[in-house]
């Protein structure tokens, strides 16, 4: 079996290779480089990365090959993200990394030459009556499913994740009772790609700054000035820097670089809040012919669902069901949702008899009409 292993430098991959080694497998080991480069003010530094990897690969006898992967992303997923950022919109570069760069360009470029790709993502799959499913970690801090919610039917068919039934405690355990060079290294926090400047700063580069007005929404005062509509999402609290708060985001006017705040987040009419959304683009994620009578299909009758909208360790419920009035998938919570922001990705799952839950696939959260 010839298999790919996407090797990060941290030590989820680390204990994926062990595990597959510990299998009789010899993955080749792949370190993608998505950085910068090193005079941009967005560099990211990969040389400890690299050297964890090579390592590993030393400790285990593997290959390992670089795959330059960053062009790309700064076209694509960078570009996604400002084109979202500038629309008002909330988008999730994550969920496009994985899809369009960790196993698009890389399963274009190297990936179809190889039976399996493994990472070291917290997620697993079922095969049900000959059909492939994404579906949750038993450690739901940890889960990254919702983060996938965007692969392909064929990126899915050939993915493997080896610490995908494990609890983060026993890959550290794993890692520390076999040596492994980054057993006690940190995870890694925020958008590696920004190395030591901040996600601001990244919009204040391609989109500037622009003196606008920060109101209260309820009755147009104006409370201070704000440097672009670009800095703030819906239902954002911290960074408002007014007095009297908690303040929180409820609006964006991008025509007139506006941003509405209000005190109240419960009020009435709040195009934040909802109990109902409608998604465009719906994305279905199952690789294989047929269906399985214990999962939904999308030409059920509205059915009840789990749903996430942001990363959380915590589900929501609802309904998920198709509206033949605007031809859209609609989602109704079971609760009034605060801070539903329009470009975030609805991730819907169901619940598998096991424990664990189906991730049926994603869509984009849409202005309310």
């Amino acid at each position: 079996m010839n298999i790919a292993l996407l090797a990060s430098g941290g030590v989820d991959s680390a204990v994926a290779t062990h595990l597959l080694c510990e299998r009789g497998e010899k993955p080749t080991l792949f370190y993608i480089i998505i950085g910068a480069h090193e005079d941009s003010e967005f560099s990211c530094t990969m040389e400890e990365d690299l050297e964890m990897v090579n390592l590993l690969a030393r400790q285990y006898g593997l290959k390992v090959e670089t795959v330059d992967l960053h062009r790309d992303y700064w076209e694509q997923v960078v570009g996604y993200l400002i084109d979202r950022v500038k629309k008002g919109l909330t988008p999730n570069p994550d969920v496009m990394c994985n899809s369009l760069i960790k196993f698009g360009c890389f399963y274009d470029r190297v990936g179809k030459d190889f039976d399996r790709i493994a990472t070291g993502h917290y997620a697993s799959t079922l095969l049900l009556d000959g059909v492939k499913y994404l579906a949750t970690s038993p450690d739901p801090v940890k889960d990254q499913t919702d983060f996938l919610c965007q692969i392909t039917s064929e990126q899915l068919s050939i993915l493997d994740f080896p610490i995908g039934l494990m609890q983060k405690r026993e890959v550290r355990d794993i890692a520390e009772r076999n040596g492994l060079a980054p057993a006690h290294r940190k995870d890694s926090q925020g958008i590696c790609f920004l190395g030591n400047t901040t996600y601001n700063a990244l919009l204040r580069h391609y989109l500037g700054e622009r003196q606008g007005n920060i109101v209260e929404w309820e009755t147009g005062r104006v409370l201070g000035q704000h440097q672009g509509y670009w800095f703030f999402t819906l239902g954002q609290r911290k960074g408002l820097r007014l007095g009297g708060g908690p303040w929180f985001v409820v609006k964006k006017d991008i025509d007139d670089n506006i941003v509405y705040v209000t005190r109240n987040i419960e009020s009435p009419g709040l195009l934040c809040n909802a109990s109902e959304f409608a998604l465009s683009d719906w994305h279905e994620i199952r690789s294989g012919q047929g269906s399985s009578s214990l999962v939904p299909t999308l030409s059920s009758p509205p059915f009840a669902c789990y749903f996430k909208i942001r990363h959380s360790p915590e589900f929501e419920e609802g309904t998920f069901g198709y509206s033949e009035q605007t031809g859209r998938y609609v989602v109704k919570c079971n609760r009034t949702l605060r801070g539903v922001a329009p470009g975030q990705f609805a991730v819907i799952y169901v619940p598998y008899s096991d424990g664990r839950n189906i991730c049926l696939g994603s869509g984009e959260i849409m202005w309310k009409e």
